[in-house]
């Protein structure tokens, strides 16, 4: 469960680097944030982050807010199956 907790505050950091991204499209100068997600140790995920040299591409920061939204969900779903997997291990016991 820890690694999805982790994975879900990583996609979270990468969703606000995004729309922060999307936010200043407009914004003369601006320099655009790129994000990756890296497992620096074992059972973790973290999201880094790198300044391009470039303004914002619309459509790869909607592309990745889709797939931020999938990872995210998924990460949801598999921290619900761990929860209902535990009452069910609970409910026996008893």
């Amino acid at each position: 469960m820890q690694v999805n907790a982790s994975s879900m505050m990583a996609y979270d950091n990468w969703m606000s680097s995004n729309s922060n991204n999307v936010a200043n499209v407009n914004t003369q100068d601006f320099k655009a944030t790129s994000t990756t997600l890296q497992n620096p140790v074992e059972g973790s995920v973290q999201a880094t982050f790198s300044t391009s040299d470039s303004g914002t591409n619309l459509a790869k920061e909607m592309t990745e807010q889709i797939n931020i939204e999938k990872g995210f969900e998924a990460d949801t779903k598999a921290i619900k199956a761990q929860d209902e997997m535990l009452g069910s291990l609970l409910d026996l016991s008893i």
